[in-house]
């Protein structure tokens, strides 16, 4: 039975800032490869989102129609039907980063878009809703907070199913110090929602203990990796004398950049010529950097700002470690790309990740002498390093975003009218 799916998302190529787009494209891909029919509404502030199975007539949100296809291209990868709605949304925002771009929009924000991220989130939400009343589909999917009233909305104008899917909570963003606001909507969602999805057994803890969510109704269903990024990925390194160790990822509390500001600096100590590299922005990255002035490293210790594409697979040919210290982090993608670039990884034991893969080293991210410590093993033992990455590429062909649509479209099928 083919389904058609109300999508509702905050983060798609090219318009991404972490794992979330990553998350969507691959899951997407799989599916509309199942043969099911996507229509992903997504917040759109004048940049087009494109891939291979999309096809996407104009920024509005007038569905592209079949008739204006070419043949020639018509495949079943090509059922997903892009709906970008204006907005000032953005992928991670806070309230108060929203609050700074409404000022610096405020010309042609006013009486557009809302004059905090909750008003605008609500907004997207009529704008979804909307949609719900001119389409016909058989189920909604919603990733993450900001999509979350779109999706009630819809649930309650429709009648269809509502699956929730949760890659990240203000908890793992924010840790005790958490939104309220947006802690109210998320519970709002996880209590009313049908099926939840859970992208990691600690994130399924987490919404039962935390929001009082139904355990009964929460699938803990694993992201993956595209494996076909892998064909060209694994290139060979060559041994080089001046080692590079790697953090990818956004400058924020819940990846734990300073944690791992802290353990170059100890390796720095042992192992003098190393490079260490952060990739990313966030509102912690001021704070970084004069850490790393004050400890003495900034000779060798690199700020490269945000990376995407070609500039992401720059970065891991030329690394030789990669280092995810997060503090909470529900799932993790990015240790997965590493290993697809023979790139060996070391994980906070506090991410998702951690419980599928095995042939990672595993730290406490608050650790940091353990994590120097494994950081120094890898990059003085090259025989270490070798076992890691060829046991990681076995282990990598199992997770695969087929997988996990296959187990995606169980849950559908549990929901499905007949």
């Amino acid at each position: 039975m083919t389904l058609h799916i109300l999508m509702f998302g905050w983060e798609f190529p090219p318009r991404m800032s972490g794992g979330l787009g990553t998350a969507c494209y691959g899951l997407t891909k799989a599916l509309t490869g199942f043969g099911h029919r996507i229509t992903f509404v997504l917040p759109r502030d004048g940049e087009r989102s494109t891939a291979p199975f999309l096809d996407l007539r104009s920024a509005s949100d007038i569905r592209v129609s079949e008739a204006d296809r070419d043949p020639a291209i018509e495949t079943l990868l090509r059922r997903l039907t892009f709906r970008p709605l204006p907005s000032l949304l953005h992928p991670y925002l806070r309230p108060s980063h929203y609050h700074a771009l409404y000022r610096k929009r405020s010309s042609e924000a006013a009486g557009v878009y809302g004059p905090d991220l909750i008003a605008e989130v609500l907004r997207y939400s009529r704008a979804g809703g909307v949609l719900a009343r001119v389409l016909s589909f058989d189920i909604i999917h919603a990733h993450d907070w900001m999509t979350i009233p779109a999706a009630l909305l819809a649930r309650r104008i429709s009648g269809r199913p509502l699956v929730l899917h949760i890659h990240s909570l203000e908890y793992d963003r924010s840790g005790e110090a958490v939104n309220e606001e947006i802690c109210a909507i998320e519970r709002a969602g996880l209590q009313r929602a049908d099926r939840i999805i859970a992208v990691s057994h600690r994130t399924k803890r987490m919404i039962a203990e935390r929001y009082g969510a139904d355990p009964r109704k929460i699938s803990v269903i694993h992201n993956a990796v595209s494996q076909a990024e892998a064909k060209g990925a694994r290139r060979g390194k060559q041994d080089r004398e001046r080692k590079t160790v790697l953090f990818l990822g956004r400058v924020t509390f819940q990846k734990g950049p300073d944690y791992f500001v802290e353990a170059a600096s100890l390796v720095l100590k042992t192992l003098p010529d190393v490079t260490f590299v952060m990739a990313g922005e966030g509102d912690m990255m001021k704070q970084m950097i004069e850490r790393v002035a004050e400890l003495g490293i900034g000779d060798r210790f690199h700020f490269t700002g945000f990376l995407q594409g070609e500039e992401i697979e720059r970065i891991f040919s030329l690394s030789d470690l990669y280092v995810m210290p997060s503090v909470s982090e529900p799932f993790g993608i990015s240790p997965l790309e590493a290993m697809l670039y023979d790139v060996p990884v070391i994980i906070s034991r506090q991410s998702g990740v951690s419980e599928i893969l095995r042939h990672a080293l595993k730290v406490d991210f608050w650790n940091v002498r353990e994590t120097a410590d494994k950081i120094i093993a890898v990059l003085r033992h090259p025989a270490l390093a070798r076992v890691m990455t060829t046991k990681a590429l076995d282990e990598i062909r199992r997770i695969r975003w087929e997988n996990v649509a296959e187990r995606i479209e169980s849950v559908y099928r549990g929901l499905a009218p007949e």
